[in-house]
């Protein structure tokens, strides 16, 4: 491995191991209790609990970014698999074990755009979407750290 690639992969798992603590945080400030409509409703009126979803959608959104068009394709190269469009790269990993669906995956990643793009228009749709993400987390931290342990099983990273 290159000293780019080798500085590039530990680059991306210092961030993929940050950005799930700042997850995590989040998550503790946004679901203390359950995230309903109303709750939804009141972030026009309420912008402590707007900042705290603004960011936990912007703390979902990224890992799931970073781990999908970042992390995996540098491991599929790492480890010598092809690497392709994004659910070719997701169908791999399937395969190989590392992820449970790449369906699921693609459904997160349709939660996510849910979560951005109907954050003012619609509380029903953001609560729906942010509560379905919440279910979603365990699993992208999951296949997250699926893929730094075998990194570090590889003896590529610590």
């Amino acid at each position: 491995m290159s000293g780019t690639s080798n500085d590039r992969l530990h680059f991306l798992v210092r961030v993929v191991r940050k950005e799930i603590d700042h997850l995590e945080y989040s998550t503790g400030r946004v679901f203390k209790e359950q995230f309903t409509v109303e709750r939804a409703r009141s972030l026009a009126t309420d912008p402590e609990q707007a900042e705290r979803v603004e960011a936990y959608t912007s703390r979902f959104c990224r890992l799931q970014d970073t781990v999908g068009d970042k992390l995996l394709p540098t491991w599929l190269h790492l480890v010598g698999e092809h690497t392709g469009t994004a659910l070719d790269n997701l169908d791999r990993v399937e395969k190989l074990g590392l992820l449970n669906s790449a369906d699921q995956w693609m459904a997160i990643r349709q939660t996510r755009n849910q979560m951005i793009h109907e954050y003012m228009e619609s509380p029903e749709v953001l609560a729906s979407a942010l509560n379905t993400a919440h279910r979603y987390q365990a699993e992208i931290i999951r296949f997250s750290q699926a893929l730094i342990k075998d990194l570090i099983q590889r003896r590529l990273v610590t």
